[in-house]
């Protein structure tokens, strides 16, 4: 059997590993455009100091990521955040304060941390406290949808959305909150509606089970860890096998795809001599609107389907300082940025705090989130316009002042997918469709999950239907 996968990032060489772990006499070959393994993956190292461009950690809770890890043999290069950086900031009032004990993205869970929190008014803590009194959605199951803005304003109230859930959330996704699918994003909160009628009663219910009581302080930070070498050495050391395996990797692109009288696939691709190629099954490991473009001539309806999903873009702007020129003690994993702020950063990750090695000795590596789907206009400023607004925010925030010894930007335009409302609906109906295409599957972050162990799994996925797809009836 022989399997294309187009696209190089971490979805398709998970799809590659899976099917050399499950057939190993399985040919696989391997497109992507810009001969790097990886995708927005990346990891710079220089003069002392250890830069991601992308993400810089990953969940550990779910096993996709660390069972990776640990056929790589990379374990030992499995580090957690640092236990005092545990927490995040948010930004209020001209100053930055904890988020509040015992509250998760949306869910609370102790009644001291809310009346204890000076990011809410009176007004706002008893309305929050209240949540636990507000009905749930009548006739409402998990698997209804509604936007996030929608769903923590109608239980938590507006001003815990404006203040706690919406910078929160925009770090994660940069995503719209008025458009972003609580079903395809948050369905576990949905449940606990559903399931107990509240967030608090959920929260406590997830707690007894997991922990057996509260929450220790920090605990869900410590459920992130990263590789002490950067992000990068997954994907490069994972390529790295996969070549020693005979899994071949061909630097460009493919530009459609098409069918054979013998119900095998036919690829066209210029980087080939012949032009083209023909296989038994195809990984569609790309971002959903060039899926689209290399299956128009398949499928137009299931065309349509993956270039309706949206995607924005942000950009990353890393500053080294010395130490001594930021004056805020950058005790925790970093900061969030309300929309009601009127800043233009998002959030501020404060990377030589969160994980050791990433600076040199006395010195410290702040990366600034500027962009995502509520302000698109960030990426059409250039490099110094993009490092000036990140220093002018740094300076007023956390007091960072004279010029920073490292300096980087990275743009990442069109790369994060959107999970509008209604997301899971379409992606069932992609689903559908592909199922009519035996052979073909599809795999990346614009499906059912951003996070790399979810991505992970979506490679794993497409290669089992692959194999499937070759096995007896």
């Amino acid at each position: 059997m022989h399997v294309a996968v187009i696209g190089g990032g971490l979805a398709g060489l998970a799809a590659a590993e899976a099917l050399r772990r499950a057939a190993p006499a399985c040919r696989v070959t391997v497109f992507e455009p810009s001969g790097r393994a990886g995708g927005v993956i990346g990891t710079v190292h220089q003069d002392g100091w250890l830069v991601e461009r992308s993400a810089d950690c990953f969940l550990a809770a779910r096993l996709e990521g660390l069972a990776l890890v640990s056929r790589l043999g990379l374990d030992r290069e499995l580090i957690g955040v640092e236990p005092l950086a545990r927490r995040a900031l948010i930004w209020h009032a001209g100053r930055t304060l904890p988020a509040p004990a015992g509250f998760r993205l949306m869910a609370p869970s102790r009644v001291a941390g809310i009346l204890g929190t000076p990011v809410l008014s009176p007004v706002g803590r008893l309305r929050l406290l209240g949540e636990r009194l507000v009905a749930a959605r009548r006739g409402g199951s998990p698997g209804d949808d509604e936007s996030l803005e929608s769903f923590a304003v109608r239980r938590l109230g507006r001003e815990a959305f404006e203040r706690l859930v919406q910078p929160l959330a925009s770090g994660i996704w940069t995503a719209d909150p008025a458009r972003l699918s609580m079903a395809a994003a948050c369905p576990e909160f949905l449940a606990m509606e559903h399931e107990w009628g509240s967030l608090w009663a959920g929260e406590r219910a997830r707690l007894r089970r997991q922990t057996g009581g509260a929450e220790a302080a920090g605990a869900r930070y410590g459920q992130f860890v990263t590789l002490a070498s950067g992000m990068e050495t997954l994907p490069r050391r994972l390529a790295e096998e996969l070549r020693c395996s005979g899994v071949q990797f061909i630097a460009g692109d493919v530009t459609g795809l098409g069918t054979t009288s013998g119900g095998r696939w036919r690829l066209n691709a210029g980087c080939l001599e012949s032009g083209a190629l023909t296989v038994d099954a195809v990984v569609m490991a790309a971002p959903a609107h060039v899926a689209a473009m290399v299956l128009r001539g398949v499928d137009s309806q299931l065309a349509g389907e993956l270039a309706a999903i949206g995607y924005a873009g942000s950009c990353i702007v890393s500053l080294g300082y010395a130490r001594d020129a930021v004056a805020h003690p950058l005790d925790a994993a970093g900061m969030v940025v309300p929309r009601t702020a009127g800043r233009r950063i998002l959030a501020a990750s404060f990377s030589s705090s969160k994980f050791p090695g990433r600076a040199p000795e006395g010195c410290v590596l702040i990366r600034v989130f500027i962009g995502g789907a509520l302000d698109p206009g960030a990426m059409h400023l250039d490099d110094g316009g993009l490092t000036a607004l990140a220093r002018r925010e740094l300076g007023d925030l956390l007091g960072a002042r004279g010029e920073p010894r490292l300096v980087r930007v990275e743009r990442w335009g069109h790369a994060m997918p959107q999970y509008h409302v209604g997301h899971l609906a379409r992606i069932a109906r992609i689903e559908a469709l592909v199922s009519l295409h035996p052979g073909l599957a599809l795999a990346g972050a614009a499906y059912r999950g951003v996070g790399i162990p979810q991505v992970i799994a979506s490679g794993q996925a497409a290669a089992e239907r692959c194999l499937a797809a070759a096995r007896p009836a």
